[in-house]
């Protein structure tokens, strides 16, 4: 009654099983009492071709195999194809089942479109579909285009780690995919699109980012050579100078800082253990620049208790969240944070920095400038907007083209002035300064139509404007101000600490007109003012170079 048989199952074994079976028994039991072997029936042990012979239920081993049973074939076949209402649950690259919560979200994979969030000044989100392989820079150009901004290379895309107060600035030929896999689940990690004209002055001004004092080792192992030579044989090789300098260094596990001396060397970044020895027994190494990141502290103070506002981090591949794991850096300066960071710039890119780190030229991605050309120096693109426009004149009685570049500047410097004139004629003081009303004149508030204005901010949110979109010479706004309402103040950046003059408006026969420098210099409006600054100095310390700009996404 216990037989296989007798429960309306067959098993059929091939011979391969039935040989593993008494391989695996090398010993066989003699017969039970109650079997009985029928005489004149010949078996399979014998050789004949006979029915098996019948035993009582006992083990049998079953060796897996991968080979389907011939019987079940057709069964198998026959069964409608049912799909997998569950697919993610069998991937284990995919599943939140099978896959550990501290991976993140995993590389990304080629071939598939993946959803790209990114976040403007105001806090405004747009999102985006971009590839595995689409870089930062051709994601800002799709922005630019969508945003009908002025396309100058001057926008970039910042990883911002708010909890951390951490950001950096994407390099151009960086993932963005990449770079967002690697953020942790549920972290308020995020893109901000905005302006960072500091993004290619490594190769404008090179030698003011890298002070004397702090690549002395290198001057003085290349005496016939001067300063501004050195570093720019440094660039141009795709090599980073010997930085030295003081940080102040957080020891891990604790809130107590330390002012230790620095070295950033060919094989990586040291700190002396005995003032500021260069020997090897008092060089101890600190980070694998290779495998981390660099990023600015915004809140270095209230968050981690920094001596100075100049912080920075080190923060390797492999710390995906929290605070344990980062290298908390301080400078004395802004200077000094400058040099550090664009020292860790070159050492990470290595060879070929020039093609890696400037700005594509004519539409190109990441060329070289043309030989004609010095070295490492770029010229801003034209909008399409711009390149369609052509200088007419319709002095006569049929319109010409002006094919003189220096006509077309007279003629429009003259236009623009007799515009102002027209405009500006019946302007009288009472309601010049007043904000516009549906009552008021077109040119009274012709100035708040630019992208510089940025009406009533406050001179805090001016620095911390101006402060992340490059401390770079000649980055400007223009405000309104706060202790003079009829006044204006603008703000410029000169040797990476902001200045801010005050501009007052004045009436003198009945015409209305704006000074900083008490009437010696006057301007009809804060345009003119703008314009005339942006070619001659006057009294500020440098020109108006970059202007700060926020665009609405």
């Amino acid at each position: 009654p216990g037989s296989l048989c007798n429960a309306g199952l067959t098993l059929s074994l091939s011979d391969n099983a039935m040989d593993g079976g008494a391989q695996q028994s090398s010993l066989r039991e003699p017969p039970g009492p109650g079997s009985v072997e029928q005489e004149g029936v010949p078996s399979e042990r014998d050789g004949g071709e006979g029915p098996p012979e019948l035993k009582r239920s006992q083990p049998l081993f079953i060796h897996g195999s991968s080979r389907q049973l011939p019987e079940e074939e057709p069964r198998a076949s026959s069964l409608p194809s049912i799909p997998n209402p569950f697919p993610e649950l069998c991937s284990p690259s995919n599943s939140p089942i099978l896959s550990s919560p501290t991976l993140g979200q995993g590389p990304p994979r080629e071939g598939t479109s993946h959803v790209v969030k990114v976040f403007g000044e105001d806090g405004a989100c747009r999102s985006l579909e971009a590839s595995a392989g689409t870089t930062a820079r051709q994601l800002c150009e799709t922005l630019v285009r969508r945003t009908r901004a002025l396309q100058d290379h001057s926008w970039a895309l910042v990883e911002l780690h708010q909890h951390l107060a951490l950001e950096r600035c994407l390099e151009d030929h960086e993932s963005v995919v990449e770079v967002q896999s690697s953020w942790p689940p549920g972290a308020d990690s995020r893109f901000v699109f905005r302006k960072n004209f500091a993004k290619y002055e490594l190769f404008k001004s090179n030698a003011s980012l890298f002070p004397e004092v702090m690549v002395s080792s290198c001057l003085e192992a290349n005496k016939s050579m001067a300063h501004s030579e050195l570093i720019q044989n440094f660039l141009n090789s795709g090599s980073c100078p010997e930085v030295q300098g003081f940080l102040q260094l957080r020891e891990a596990g604790r809130k107590v800082w330390k002012r230790f001396y620095f070295s950033l060397r060919r094989s990586g970044l040291y700190y002396s253990t005995k003032g500021t020895s260069k020997d090897p027994r008092h060089l101890q190494y600190f980070a694998d620049l290779t495998e981390s990141n660099i990023y600015y502290v915004t809140q270095g103070k209230k968050l981690y208790g920094t001596p100075t506002e100049f912080g920075f981090c080190i923060k390797p591949y492999k710390v995906r969240s929290g605070v344990k794991g980062l290298k908390l850096l301080c400078s004395e300066d802004e200077q000094s944070r400058s040099c550090w960071m664009a020292a860790f710039r070159l050492f990470k890119v290595g060879p070929g920095t020039a093609k890696v780190l400037l700005p594509p030229f004519h539409g190109e991605t990441h060329t070289h400038p043309p030989a004609t050309d010095p070295p490492f120096h770029w010229y801003p693109q034209r909008s399409v907007s711009d390149n369609a426009l052509v200088a007419m004149d319709f002095s006569g009685c049929t319109g010409r083209v002006i094919e003189n570049p220096n006509e077309v500047l007279t003629v429009a410097l003259e236009e623009a002035q007799a515009w102002r004139v027209s405009w500006g004629a019946g302007v009288s003081l009472p309601w010049a300064w007043v904000p516009p009303t549906p009552d008021t004149q077109f040119p009274a508030a012709i100035h708040r139509t630019q992208p510089w204005f940025h009406g009533r901010i406050s001179r805090e949110d001016t620095q911390q404007l101006i402060g992340r979109q490059g401390l770079v010479d000649g980055v400007f706004l223009v405000r309104e101000s706060q202790r003079n309402p009829k006044g204006f103040v603008l703000s410029l950046c000169h040797l990476q600490r902001v200045k801010h003059y005050l501009i007052l408006p004045s009436e003198e026969e009945g015409r209305l007109y704006f000074t900083m420098d008490d009437g010696q210099t006057r301007f009809a409006d804060l345009i003119q003012l703008v314009e005339f600054h942006q070619i001659n100095r006057g009294i500020l310390p440098c020109k108006l170079r970059h202007y700060c700009t926020c665009v609405a996404l």
